[in-house]
């Protein structure tokens, strides 16, 4: 009898885990940075056309968003270096804490442990995803994913903002 009661009470306990940690993810869903406050940025960058764009898109951030902390995979040497040679241009100062990405496959599990780390109260994480200057009228498969889960999701496109409300339209802003 006394081990159905832990049974139970173990079963209870799981079935009440996904509910804990959905509204903890709810309840901390945006995180507010404080304007000037420093905020450390984990830049995602994919190959080709996707590194450019995202370092036209840090070039135009103020020196706040720093240290900058970069995922790019092994054989993608151009991005690299690229990169290494973007970052000679910049100082590198405070901390915080923010995901920056546009797109590449890379980046889906990337935002994923940012969004645990968030949910289990880890660390407070802003998810931000620029959705590629090349998608007109459709989101990538990365953006389809990443449109519910980041903070802020930035369309270049007005018919993508038609389509996904949640989006934020700046104009092209690569």
């Amino acid at each position: 009898m006394e081990s159905s009661w832990v049974t139970l009470g173990i079963a209870a306990f799981l079935l009440l885990l996904p509910f804990l940690f959905a509204a903890r993810f709810f309840r901390t869903r945006r995180a507010h940075v404080p304007r000037n406050a420093a905020v450390s940025l984990l830049v995602v960058a994919g190959s080709g056309g996707h590194t450019t764009e995202i370092l036209r898109l840090l070039s135009s951030l103020s020196q706040t968003y720093s240290p900058r902390h970069y995922v790019l995979a092994d054989s993608d040497k151009m991005s690299e270096e690229k990169i290494r040679s973007f970052e000679q241009q910049r100082a590198e100062t405070a901390s915080s804490s923010l995901v920056l990405c546009n797109g590449p496959g890379t980046c889906v599990p990337i935002c994923a442990s940012a969004l645990l780390l968030r949910m289990l109260g880890i660390k407070s994480v802003t998810i931000v995803y620029v959705e590629s200057i090349c998608r007109v009228e459709n989101l990538s498969l990365s953006g389809k994913i990443l449109y519910h889960f980041s903070d802020y999701f930035i369309v270049q496109w007005p018919a993508l903002k038609e389509k996904y409300p949640k989006s934020l339209y700046l104009g092209r802003i690569v």
